[in-house]
């Protein structure tokens, strides 16, 4: 075999190995643009080792090396996320047709925005326990290697992170159909200005969630409460002027891709339990919509 078809094989393998290694880093990080410079940069080293064919398990190799940059990149970021403007969201992952699942990160629970927004709040160490063992299946010693800690050491800051994550759950999930059901009814109290309506659909502790990154216009903030949220809501619908709205598939779940009058573009994924929106988080910092899809 030619060093041009081991060069191949190798690359094809990667590529197998790419939709996982994506959604690894992308959970870890909370950045599509961080994850896929962490996925290049493990083929990079891949392709920079001496005898690529001597790794006996390729798919550990690539999951532990890119587990390890993104270590590195939520490590380094965490300070600047302390400073960012506002609420520090993380990028939405946004499909508004009928994706290709080789060309993007697969969308379902474990990237849903419910459990990133959680993640956000644990140590790098314990969100690279948890997301490597619990959504992803890595034995703890494998982990042991990412982190630098003994594999007893992973398994108690991944129980300590399951703790967490399950606080922030939802209690009892709606169904596709439920929350899509959900996002049109949100959509028409907030176009019809019926605040009664939307109240309704609200929990009464609601939580609204705005990213605008020193950017853009709004929440500096988090805002609590049904009867504070509601009024928001429908007065920045009332108050944008004509706007386009695009349901749309938001790290799994039913949202909103918005554009209004002025260009301006926002996403809108929604959090429900036990019937009720939950939490709403509104991303609006343009650094983080490059990927958004064209309205049309």
């Amino acid at each position: 075999m030619t060093d041009r078809d081991t060069e191949e094989l190798l690359a094809r393998h990667f590529e197998a190995n790419r939709p996982r290694l994506l959604r690894v880093a992308y959970t870890m990080t909370g950045s599509l643009v961080e994850a896929e410079d962490c996925v290049q940069e493990a083929w990079l080293r891949l392709r920079g080792l001496d005898d690529p064919a001597a790794i006996r398990e390729l798919a550990a190799w690539l999951t532990t090396t890119v587990s390890r940059l993104a270590l590195d990149v939520l490590s380094s970021a965490r300070a600047r996320r302390e400073q960012y403007i506002g609420t520090w969201l993380p990028e939405p992952l946004v499909e508004t047709g009928s994706p290709d699942p080789a060309d993007r990160v697969t969308l379902d629970e474990s990237v849903s925005m419910a459990l990133l927004v959680v993640l956000e709040l644990l140590s790098p160490a314990e969100r690279t326990a948890f997301v490597l063992h619990d959504v992803f299946g890595v034995p703890f010693p494998e982990i042991a290697q990412v982190v630098g800690r003994t594999p007893g050491a992973v398994r108690q800051l991944a129980s300590r992170a399951r703790r967490h994550v399950e606080d922030g759950r939802p209690r009892t999930p709606a169904t596709r159909a439920e929350q899509h059901e959900l996002v049109q009814a949100f959509t028409a109290a907030c176009q019809h200005g019926d605040l009664p309506a939307l109240i309704a659909l609200l929990d009464p502790d609601v939580v609204l969630r705005g990213d605008g990154g020193g950017k853009t216009n709004t929440l500096n903030h988090i805002e609590r409460n049904a009867a504070r949220v509601a009024p928001m809501m429908i007065g920045h619908s009332q108050t944008a002027g004509p706007m386009h709205i695009l349901p749309a598939e938001v790290n799994g779940a039913p949202g909103l891709v918005v554009r209004s009058s002025d260009g301006g573009l926002a996403v809108l994924a929604f959090t429900v339990d036990a019937g009720l929106i939950t939490a709403i988080d509104l991303i609006r910092n343009p650094d983080k919509l490059a990927n958004v899809p064209n309205l049309g």
